[in-house]
């Protein structure tokens, strides 16, 4: 769209400023720990490696530069929320062992908002919570149901709330009802990410940027610049796992993108309201999400154009110029008041999706090789979660967190091309399908999005 800055990585280290360079892998390296990758993932176990054992040789390699991918350019939802539900955890290990999941995702909320203030890290965090609303009568069957199996469980706090209380709140227009809890913050990734890297330099491990690595074995991490031999080498690659040799079709990178406004002026956010600075979501099955940002923005994002061919990926976070207009009309539609101010930048990033759509840590301590990942949008905080489970694995130390479901688990592997583009598209089409039939006033879930869900094997 004309007038609007498309990618340049994202809003958000545009507004860091982009960073200096790292210096690359000058050549053959030995380390005690190598990690792929300086996204949260590997930034947060090199963290937890260097507080709970300072003397470790500890080795980070980027392919681009600390926090290029997901982690530079996300919605800045730091939230409790358990990928896949906890109802797959209570099937194959316990209902005990599905609540211990979400309570090490509630304190992993809590240790991020700490970390930030014990190393000065200035990510604009504001403990608001999460709003989901819905604004069609099947979106508010959903909510309701969806309010009613979270209060089953503990640790949860969520709210359901009418029109007039998600009124109070954010004026949404058409909005009918909500649902709240307070284990969400509002951040600005990029400012987090750099932060974390700096501090994980601080504690003496070292990043090596500019340094894709090829191929990683056991024991060794293998790049153009030269082979980085560790005792343990973990995989923490998210959405760009698919570039990995023998990795292709671990993990399908997911599009989603985001455009941000200029600054509403404070009468138009007199009219919003948004007090709180909650992060917002909706019920729809391509959802939206959105928060108010520490300068007045709004951030607002969605799915757009969801997989490429081949399991192809970005330089740059450019997105389509029709997800850019889908976006801003979708955020008009919600905040009317809004109309008039304009979109200043859009991009995308990737998640990492596993076949059975949930995240996994893990280490094989016969091959010394790690992995945490496939977040599906919940890895602002599932990555420090997996980081501290990652250095106490590493560390041989049994801790709850070792002890949680998601640890060992792997999915299998995606189907070959034509077969998960087709997949994808045809999901996508009916999830959109679904949500212009509800729209329209369907009362229930539209049996499109029913069957898709089960295609896609979420439910």
């Amino acid at each position: 769209m004309i007038g609007v800055r498309n990618g340049d990585v994202s809003f958000w280290w545009q507004q860091v400023g982009l960073p200096d360079p790292r210096p690359a892998l000058p050549g053959d390296a030995d380390a005690d720990v190598c990690i792929v990758g300086a996204g949260y993932t590997g930034l947060w176990t090199a963290y937890y490696l260097k507080q709970l054992q300072p003397d470790l040789r500890v080795v980070v390699l980027e392919s681009r530069f600390a926090g290029f991918g997901a982690s530079g350019r996300n919605g800045g939802w730091l939230t409790n929320s358990v990928t896949g539900g906890r109802e797959q955890y209570a099937a194959s290990h316990g209902r005990a062992a599905a609540v211990a999941q979400q309570r090490g995702m509630n304190d992993a909320v809590r240790e991020v908002v700490d970390v930030a203030a014990r190393e000065g890290i200035d990510a604009g965090i504001h403990l608001g919570g999460e709003l989901n609303v819905a604004r069609t009568p099947a979106q508010l069957a959903r909510l309701r149901a969806a309010v009613a199996a979270e209060q089953e469980w503990p640790d949860t706090d969520v709210a359901l709330l009418d029109a007039a209380a998600v009124r109070e709140r954010i004026r949404v227009a058409d909005a009918v009802g909500g649902m709240w809890h307070p284990h969400c913050a509002r951040l600005q990734p990029a400012r987090l990410v750099h932060g974390l890297a700096r501090a994980v330099e601080r504690s003496g491990a070292v990043i090596h940027e500019d340094t894709h690595v090829e191929e990683i074995t056991a024991g060794a991490a293998r790049t153009a610049h030269g082979t980085v031999r560790a005792s343990y080498v973990i995989r923490a690659t998210e959405g760009f796992t698919a570039n990995l040799r023998g990795e292709h079709r671990t993990w399908l990178p997911m599009n989603s993108s985001l455009v941000v406004t200029a600054p509403l002026p404070p009468a138009v956010w007199d009219e919003i309201g948004w007090d709180g600075r909650e992060t917002l979501g909706d019920l729809a099955h391509v959802y939206m999400y959105a928060q108010r940002t520490a300068d007045d923005r709004i951030a607002f994002g969605g799915r757009g154009v969801p997989y490429r061919f081949g399991s192809r990926v970005d330089t740059d976070g450019a997105t389509q110029a029709r997800t850019i207009a889908g976006l801003t009309g979708l955020l008009r539609r919600f905040f009317p008041a809004a109309a008039d101010v304009p979109i200043e930048h859009a991009w995308a990033g990737v998640l990492g999706v596993p076949r059975d759509w949930s995240a996994s840590v893990g280490l094989d301590p016969a091959t010394g090789l790690g992995w945490a990942g496939g977040y599906v949008g919940t890895g602002v905080t599932a990555t420090n979660l997996a980081g501290r489970t990652l250095a106490d694995l590493v560390l041989g130390h049994d801790t709850e967190r070792t002890r949680l479901p998601w640890v060992g688990h792997r999915a299998r592997r995606w189907e070959v091309e034509p077969l998960r583009w087709v997949a994808v598209q045809a999901l996508y089409a009916a999830y959109r399908a679904a949500d212009r039939a509800e729209s329209r006033g369907r009362a229930s879930t539209s049996p499109l999005a029913r069957v898709a869900d089960r295609v896609a094997g979420r439910h």
